[in-house]
């Protein structure tokens, strides 16, 4: 049986990303019309002014493009954390963020990183990790969903393009193999059934009760108590017979 407890659906899992995704929105709405200037607070790496790009870069765009890209599959990958790991989820979106941005900022190029892409690296790399380490068939298949829709994201955590930040990105992929390792022991597996368990006896087993040696349903059972009473007194049970003369 499994634990439905771990994969049991909530409003969070679509309540959170969404208000996740609408709240980067916002802040890129409020970038366009009214403060162009919070472009420029992304991370600058090995600058002090830099650090608070770890924060506010996530929510930061550089035009309608950038975020478009960017919003589907941080919906869709925030929504899965949510279901399969709902416990360590904003655990692992906000510890996230935070180290994956600490990476840029420690091995990026001179230049103003931007964009929540870094922690779409993040979860793509955790899901996949976590559930192969977990070896639990629906946490699995998730991981080859993702690596199917999200594979070729490999390749930008190398220097291909000079506009895209690909220290950010590798931060994320660092980042969510270290929190597959550190939550490994998060991961939920199927229970055992009765009869796996160590010293099991069928003879105890209420369920196989209610059937005989030939497989027949027994609808009432005798209590074991009375049962055990007439087994442990060796005596024969006491049979009283009832005559009736016949009149002629």
């Amino acid at each position: 049986m499994e634990n439905q407890q771990q994969f049991k659906y909530s409003t969070g899992v679509v309540g959170y990303p969404t208000a996740f995704v609408m709240l980067i929105w916002v802040v890129f709405w409020a970038q366009v019309r009214f403060f162009p200037e919070i472009k420029n607070l992304g991370i600058y790496p090995k600058t002090f002014e830099g650090l608070r790009g770890i924060v506010f870069s996530p929510f930061i765009h550089g035009d309608i493009q950038h975020i478009y890209h960017n919003t589907i599959p941080l919906f869709i990958l925030t929504m899965a954390l949510f279901y399969f790991y709902r416990d360590i989820a904003w655990k692992v979106i906000l510890y996230g963020i935070l180290l994956s941005g600490l990476l840029t900022w420690f091995i990026g190029r001179p230049a103003n990183h931007i964009g929540a892409s870094g922690l779409i690296y993040v979860l793509v790399s955790f899901i996949f990790f976590k559930g192969i380490l977990a070896k639990h068939y629906r946490l699995v298949a998730l991981s080859l969903l993702v690596i199917f829709l999200y594979g070729s994201m490999i390749w930008y955590v190398f220097p291909v393009e000079e506009k895209i930040s690909w220290e950010g990105h590798l931060g994320g992929l660092i980042t969510g193999i270290l929190f597959a390792f550190i939550f490994r022991k998060t991961i939920a597996k199927p229970e055992k059934y009765v009869w796996q368990q160590p010293g099991y006896n069928e003879d105890d087993d209420p369920f196989l009760k209610h059937f005989d040696k030939d497989g027949n349903f027994i609808e009432k059972i005798e209590p074991e108590v009375e049962i055990e009473s007439e087994i442990q007194s060796n005596q024969p049970p006491k049979i009283t017979y009832y005559f009736k003369k016949k009149e002629d």
